[in-house]
């Protein structure tokens, strides 16, 4: 392996493996949770405990600039990204949930063209395959979703995807810093959103509504969040978002597994061509 290509490794793995468990973590939430208030509480913990940690490396503090570029980051990312995915998901299963997020990659490859990076025959290539796995994935299931529902994650992936596009144009903090500034910012919006909306927390949510969050705010943004940015510095915003073609294949094996989803031959087929998407993108000479 050279040099930096183990990190980008472990990257992709903590993106399609992690994030594609979240989607569980979060329809469990939901049970107990007002959305907004838990996607809210979820990045203001993991914000504010990793913004502890790297004050106490003596990180320098981020200026005017950067904050305001980690703000509005925050704001399209893990607030309208993952607060509107959360909200959806009290309407929606997490199957389903995960298949429209699925077409990130095709917004961030047209945001990102927009702002004036080229794409290659081989990505739109690998984008059209892994838009077909979609669509079997969505002819063999039985998960129906509501128009709001679908509506919500449209928004959100185009939120996702233009925030993703943006990263290598705003200014933000360095390193890990980046991480922890963008999700307090995303934390303390969505709780704004979740008070003008109305959200109360009506009881204390049991033992899996707190091991819901824990998991969300530790390895959901913690570990996956810093690897997703990281992997934006790094490559091409196409396969850094090619997590959206595996993350339905996890999601759809643990409803499977957990939930008593029913999972049929067109299935397995469109998580076939899925995967088959996400190993062009990647794939180099």
């Amino acid at each position: 392996m050279t040099q930096n290509r183990a990190p980008i490794l472990f990257s992709l793995f903590a993106l399609y493996i992690i994030w594609g468990s979240t989607y569980f973590a979060i329809r469990i939430g939901v049970e107990y949770w007002p959305p907004f208030m838990m996607a809210g509480v979820r990045f203001l913990l993991a914000g504010a405990l990793m913004f502890g940690w790297l004050k106490w490396r003596k990180e320098p503090n981020p200026d005017r600039r950067q904050i305001a570029g980690a703000a509005l980051l925050g704001f399209l990312m893990p607030a309208v990204g993952n607060g509107l995915v959360t909200m959806a998901e009290t309407r929606v299963s997490s199957g389903v949930a995960a298949l429209v997020v699925a077409t990130v990659p095709l917004f961030t490859t047209l945001f990102s063209r927009m702002l004036g990076f080229p794409t290659r025959l081989r990505e739109w290539s690998a984008l059209a395959l892994g838009f077909c796995g979609i669509v079997l994935l969505n002819f063999g299931a039985n998960l129906g979703a509501s128009p709001l529902g679908a509506l919500l994650l449209i928004l959100a992936c185009a939120g996702w995807a233009l925030g993703s596009a943006l990263s290598k144009r705003v200014p933000q903090p360095k390193g890990m810093m980046s991480s922890a500034v963008m999700m307090m910012c995303a934390g303390v919006e969505l709780l704004c959103g979740s008070a003008l909306m109305g959200e109360r927390l009506v009881a204390i949510p049991p033992l899996a509504g707190w091991l819901a969050m824990l998991y969300l705010a530790m390895f959901g943004s913690i570990i996956a969040y810093t690897a997703y940015l990281y992997l934006l510095a790094h490559v091409r915003p196409s396969l850094a978002t090619s997590y959206a073609y595996v993350n339905p294949v996890i999601a759809v094996l643990l409803g499977m597994s957990l939930l008593g989803e029913h999972v049929g031959t067109v299935e397995w087929a469109g998580m076939g061509v899925i995967v088959s998407a996400v190993v062009l993108l990647a794939w180099r000479r």
